[in-house]
């Protein structure tokens, strides 16, 4: 009986692929480090290729993993990184406000995205180096209007000061987990509502099924 709620247990979690992407040097690494472990590098060097960290949040009792992506901005690393946006739900798309050429590039990160992704992987648009105040080449509002214009969640961190960086991920990690119980709970009244007296279901046919179905069924009624 052990074994069976254990199963249970294992089958109520959750794993969701996330990915952080922008342009080398905007601070992605610190900010995964800053979440995932508290941490914070002033002098860490440019990722090469992939890493990443898996952190758990608890979300309405049950156990939900983010499994977090740290993909290399560079450009002579793209080809390797290319292939490890495949699968992911959610994206931290960074740009560095005091380097306004970091925000430029935005759209074309944007576009890398959706190449490789869903076009439905929930995107929050973070801008890092908040504590950097007097050197802030993008303004709030220029973010924001960019994020909802795409669309995309809105948020300013720091990984320096540790401001915002963990609501940033839980932003992404919880809206997936709602999009997914939405999908679960309209799956469940799908199949209630097809189950009818005496326990007998109906079964849902696909278009397709139902017209070969009509073809191969004799004509009633008419002559001619």
């Amino acid at each position: 009986m052990a074994l069976n709620n254990e199963e249970e247990e294992k089958t109520e979690d959750y794993l969701f692929k996330i990915v952080l992407v922008g342009d080398s040097a905007v601070g992605k690494s610190n900010l995964l480090a800053r979440y995932a472990r508290d941490e914070f590098y002033p002098n860490s060097k440019s990722t090469i290729g992939v890493e990443f960290q898996t952190q758990k949040m608890d979300i309405d009792g049950k156990e939900v993993k983010a499994q977090i992506w740290d993909t290399a901005g560079q450009e002579r690393f793209r080809a390797v990184t290319s292939a490890y946006y495949r699968g992911a739900v959610g994206a931290l798309l960074v740009y560095d406000i005091s380097r306004r050429q970091t925000f430029d590039s935005i759209g074309r990160w944007l576009n890398e995205l959706h190449t490789h992704c869903d076009m439905n992987v929930v995107t929050i648009l973070v801008g890092n180096k908040s504590d950097l105040k007097d050197a802030r080449e993008v303004p709030t509002a220029e973010g924001k209007g960019l994020a909802e214009a795409q669309g995309l969640f809105f948020m300013e961190t720091s990984a320096l000061d540790s401001s915002n960086v963990t609501a940033a991920f839980q932003t992404v990690v919880k809206e997936i987990y709602n999009i997914l119980s939405r999908k679960v709970m309209k799956s469940q009244e799908l199949n209630t509502s097809a189950s009818i007296g005496n326990g007998k279901t109906v079964v849902l046919q696909a278009e397709e099924d139902k017209e070969a179905e009509a073809a191969t069924e004799p004509q009633k009624g008419g002559c001619c």
